[in-house]
């Protein structure tokens, strides 16, 4: 392979590359998300219609907006090895007393 060299000034060169063309949308602008909004009431009774004002009284009443949550995992008490472990005793104590002949009556 041969590299070609390109004149850029007088006295200056450089490698000529292959440019790949710049990458454009067919759209004349870029996508903007608007900061208006039909008029929404707030928990403080007041009517907003931006977005940011909105969201800036909920958080100030320490509400939480349903999308931008951040939900905690569940964890389940299997996966903990305490809990296991009670369990088990438990289960081995209600069998040893079920074959010692206890039996819980109703107390209806």
């Amino acid at each position: 392979m041969r590299m070609q060299l390109i004149e850029v000034e007088p006295g200056k060169w450089r490698v000529a590359r292959n440019n790949a063309p710049v990458a454009r949308s067919a759209l004349p602008l870029p996508y903007v998300i608007s900061d208006e909004m039909p008029p929404v009431e707030q928990v403080d009774g007041r009517f907003y219609t931006s977005k940011a004002a909105f969201r800036a009284v909920g958080r100030a009443h320490g509400l939480t907006e349903v999308g931008n949550e951040k939900v905690k995992p569940k964890q389940r008490s299997s996966a903990d090895a305490a809990a296991r472990e009670k369990r088990r005793n438990a289960l081995i104590v209600a069998k040893e007393k079920y074959r010692a002949g206890y039996r819980a009556r109703n107390r209806a």
